[in-house]
């Protein structure tokens, strides 16, 4: 499996992890622990295999906290309608940019 869709996948599963985390009430409602639980699992164990590959941790990483940050944050929007500001959509963009650019800077180490 290619190693961006790995990172993708771990990517989700902490996403919906993370949204479960607020659907179980303070760990209160056990299938969505159970979500929670099982959706960090497998998000961690796709991190570890990527980072076998020799991707540097730091950008594995980054990617996986910053698209990780912007899907819960829409999430949050869509599902139990969290309301962000303009200034806060903007800071996320700019992780999202910082994040694409330190690959590309890895990219052009790694060539």
């Amino acid at each position: 499996m290619p190693l961006w869709l790995l990172l993708a996948l771990a990517i989700v599963f902490e996403v919906l992890a993370t949204v479960f985390l607020r659907v179980s009430d303070g760990f209160t409602k056990l299938w969505p622990v159970v979500i929670v639980v099982i959706g960090y699992g497998i998000s961690f164990y796709l991190l570890a295999l990527i980072l076998k590959t020799g991707i540097p941790q730091g950008i594995v990483y980054a990617i996986w906290s910053a698209f990780g940050i912007a899907l819960v944050t829409l999430a949050g929007m869509w599902m139990f309608d969290d309301r962000i500001s303009l200034v806060t959509g903007l800071g996320l963009v700019v992780v999202i940019v910082g994040v694409l650019l330190v690959q590309l800077g890895n990219e052009a180490v790694t060539h």
